[in-house]
């Protein structure tokens, strides 16, 4: 399901990853160039994308040990997206966008954590 307007997320969660790194990758161009920034960011980046490749990689699984490996390494993915995103330095303004970012981190940790449940039983 694609969202009506920006308070509304997309059910499909291959969709929703992807707007994740995007959003990530769209955060990371408005970062001071620092040292610390520049590595945390390079390691903020691969880890928003691995979130949906895993994902993706789950979806294709062999059996159900392969899904919940896969689903447990994007939840893993998701929980360094939002370790990386607490270390950045900011500019004044950008705060708010780390906090939504560090939110949907936290959320879709959440989803994955609750189908891993599900499926790991």
């Amino acid at each position: 399901m694609k969202p009506n307007d920006d308070t509304q997320k997309p059910y499909d969660l291959e969709e929703r990853t992807f707007q994740f790194a995007k959003a990530i990758r769209t955060f990371v161009r408005l970062l001071h160039r620092s040292v610390c920034n520049i590595e945390d960011a390079k390691q903020l980046v691969r880890a928003s994308g691995s979130v949906g490749a895993n994902y993706i990689e789950a979806n294709e699984a062999i059996g159900k040990k392969d899904f919940v490996m896969k689903l447990k390494t994007s939840r893993r993915e998701a929980k360094e997206s939002r370790y990386w995103l607490r270390l950045l330095a900011l500019h004044p303004g950008l705060e708010q966008e780390r906090n939504r970012l560090i939110g949907e981190a936290s959320e879709l940790m959440n989803i994955f954590g609750a189908i891993v449940r599900k499926f790991d039983k």
